[in-house]
């Protein structure tokens, strides 16, 4: 699943033509789902309202092909309940929900937060886990209470620890979907039993991660170490500077969207242009 970029203009407005031809490109090389209004698109620059326009365009520029997960988390409980009835009012097939950032809940407030965002919104949820960008880390104990609760389907675990996975993988039980946030782990969390990967590298090499997501899934380690070797150098290029600074600079030059970014995120600093071009090479997305 790709965590789609929202193209913008070099002023910060939002290209909507530029990511119709993005989705489009997604679908093309086999991208599963599109994960639209996340990190990596920006959300905590976008207006409320622009935040729900990004999630209508992409639903509607998608029409049914693959599903759309929404992001809808918020450090408010009260906005991010509307970003989630925003999104189903507007069609998405699941809605992604970011652990309450800066204000630090307790593991019981993160509790009775999604809990009570699932039970007033009939939409399938996806907890999401990224205490690296949000200071606050949601327990294994904790997830393992809202598997339990109806409507919530997975998380995406984005502390890179492949062992924290596994203790969510066996403490929640198949019926509950673990999803890797974290590209450098992706393959070996996924030959573990992880469900797939909430992808940065996707927006880049769609085709190569759906590959790779595919042999992970059935298996077949040797085909998914493989693929993932090529890929190595781009999970590791593509946050030498805070997502989605280096992202977009890639997909700029591929000519996929025009280099703007909003403020306080600024341009992919010149010292670490060969490094990212480099790994774009090996992985075989540009010449």
């Amino acid at each position: 699943m790709v965590a789609v970029v929202t193209p913008m203009q070099e002023g910060g407005a939002i290209d909507y033509r530029a990511f119709a031809d993005l989705i489009e490109f997604h679908i093309g090389e086999g991208t599963d789902a599109l994960v639209a209004a996340g990190t990596t698109g920006e959300s905590a620059t976008l207006d409320f309202e622009e935040h729900r326009e990004v999630i209508r365009f992409a639903v509607g520029q998608v029409r049914g092909r693959i599903p759309v997960i929404a992001g809808t988390g918020a450090n408010s409980t009260r906005e991010a309940l509307e970003l989630t009835r925003g999104a189903k009012e507007s069609g998405a097939d699941a809605c992604l929900l970011v652990t309450p950032y800066y204000n630090k809940p307790t593991q019981e407030g993160l509790y009775l937060h999604h809990k009570l965002i699932a039970e007033s919104v009939d939409i399938p949820q996806i907890l999401y886990n990224v205490p690296g960008r949000t200071a606050c880390d949601m327990l294994p104990a904790t997830v393992q209470r809202l598997s339990r609760v109806p409507g919530i389907a997975g998380i995406k675990e984005a502390t890179g620890s492949i062992e924290r996975s596994n203790d969510i993988m066996q403490l929640c039980g198949k019926d509950f979907a673990v999803y890797c946030g974290e590209d450098i782990a992706a393959a070996e969390t996924m030959l573990r039993g992880a469900r797939g990967v909430i992808s940065v590298t996707a927006n880049v090499a769609p085709a190569q991660m759906h590959e790779m997501c595919k042999a992970a899934l059935a298996g077949d380690r040797a085909r998914a170490e493989q693929i993932d070797a090529r890929l190595h150098g781009l999970h590791q290029a593509l946050f030498l500077e805070s997502n989605p600074i280096p992202v977009k600079w890639a997909l700029h030059r591929m000519n996929r969207i025009p280099p703007g970014l909003r403020l306080p995120l600024t341009p992919l600093a010149a010292d670490f242009h060969d490094e990212v071009h480099a790994a774009m090479r090996r992985a075989g997305v540009v010449q």
